[in-house]
This record gives structure tokens, sequence and C-alpha cells, in this order.
């Protein structure tokens, strides 16, 4: 398909990059363009324009700051009109963008940076969408990883847990591969133990009907090693400090939502 990805930062150049991999023509916008010509080797065209690759596409992202939605969306209003417009800003109710621009067949999703390595998981929510639409919307997603549509109630806690989740992994991952390091393994060895094991452990709880309780049970033993690890990561609250961390990152999403309302 002829895709518009605009705001080709982070989130959306790495959505640019899996769309044009996965066989789509695909032009990206920015507005500092230079910053995001690393596109075009992998097959990306990159403009400065929002309209012209609006008027362009048969689908649009949007993929720029929350409070810079408004403007976008007013900006290739007429562009978009009767078109798809995925819109992967944190926050914004579906009833918010369709004010902004009544003509389009709105999306919402939440993808995270994973998509990078095509592992994204993508949470998404459309209204009054035909099954075709539909169809089109989850073969697009299926190009970061794996997708689930959702009721749009869950969109903000989507956001908290799996959008911000990578950077809560990351803090996790190099708190491991430092403790490693603590104990004398080297750099490279404490990097790959730590990553590989997040990533086996992950697989696992997937492919199995196991709860993550379960998993940890498999690995301890009566008077072992792990046992004195879990009592130092219960002193220490690691699970009251990550599920504190979801909270807070799902009610600063509901605060961008009221904060675009105004």
């Amino acid at each position: 398909m002829k895709v518009a990805v605009i705001g080709a930062g982070t989130i959306g150049g790495a959505v640019a990059k899996a769309l044009a991999e996965a066989g789509h023509s695909v032009i990206a916008t920015r507005r500092s363009v230079e910053k995001a010509m690393w596109l075009e080797e992998h097959g990306v065209r990159v403009i400065r324009n929002n309209v012209e690759a609006a008027e362009w596409a048969e689908v649009v992202f949007i993929a720029v700051k929350p409070n810079k939605v408004p403007g976008v969306l007013r900006e290739i209003n007429k562009a978009i009109g009767g078109k798809l417009v995925i819109s992967l800003a944190a926050g914004i109710p579906l009833k918010n963008l369709k004010r902004l621009a009544p003509k389009a067949k709105f999306v919402r999703a939440m993808p995270n940076i994973a998509i990078l390595v095509k592992e994204s998981f993508t949470a998404y929510t459309s209204d009054g969408l035909s099954e075709e639409d539909i169809t089109i919307v989850e073969n697009l997603f299926s190009s970061f990883g794996k997708c689930l549509r959702v009721d749009e109630e869950h969109m903000d806690a989507i956001t908290g847990l799996s959008g911000s989740g990578p950077a809560y992994v990351s803090v996790f991952l190099e708190a491991m591969i430092y403790g490693g390091l603590r104990v004398g393994l080297p750099r490279d060895v404490a990097k790959l133990a730590a990553a590989q094991t997040l990533l086996g452990t992950a697989k696992l709880l997937l492919e199995s009907e196991n709860h993550p309780a379960e998993i940890r049970d498999m690995v301890i033993t009566p008077g072992g090693t792990t046992i004195d690890g879990i009592f130092e990561l219960e002193e220490g609250k690691i699970r009251t400090a990550i599920m504190k961390a979801v909270d807070a990152a799902t009610k600063k999403s509901k605060i961008l939502s009221v904060e675009i309302k105004k």
C-alpha cells in the first residue's frame, strides 16, 4: 500500500522502516529532514511537506507528539477525507481525533520501540471500520510484531504497560548486567547472558500455559542460590516499583487526553 508516516522521529522512523521492509511504498515526513535521511537506505522517501504526503497516501500514520496532533490534523484535514488514519499519539481518544477531522477513518494504536526488530506489541482500537479496513490495519501492524484489538478504555493502560514497557525492561536489564559486572563477568558476557535470559523467559511464558510464578518456582530450589536472590528482590520491593511505574505512566496518558481537550 501507499503509506505516509507523519513525524519520522523515533517511533515514526521505526514504523516507516518496518512498513518499507514489508513491501509497502512509504513516504515519511519530518521538519528536520536531514535527521530522517537514514530511512532512504530502507526505501523510504523523506520529505517535509505533510500535505503532500497525506494526499499521496492511502493510509496515514500520525506519529507526532500528542500536543502536535491537533495542528497536524488541521493541516492535512482536506487530504485525509475517507482515508484510514492511524494515530500513535498517547492519550488522545478517538472522539477527539474525529472532532478534529470528521471525514477521516481513525484508528488509535500504541506500539512500542521493539518495532525496530519486528517484535512490538501493538494494541489498537477503532470504531465504525469495515472488515476490509480492519484487515488492512492488522496487515500493516503485522509488520511490527504482534497486534491485538482492544476496547478503547484500555488504551491508556496499554500505553503505561507495553508502550512504556521497553524502558522499564531496559532498566531491569541494565541492573542485571551491572550485577554480572559486580561478580566479575566480562561486559559482553554479562550483556548476552542478561538479554538471552530475558528473551528465553518471555518465550517460555508465551509458549506455555504457566503463570510467571510457576516459572519462578521451576528455578527455585530449597536452600539454593535463587531463593537468596529472590529474597533481595523482595526486600527491594521490585514488584511494587514496577506496578507503580505502570500506574504512573497510565495516569500520565490520561492527563495528556485532558490537556488536548483544552
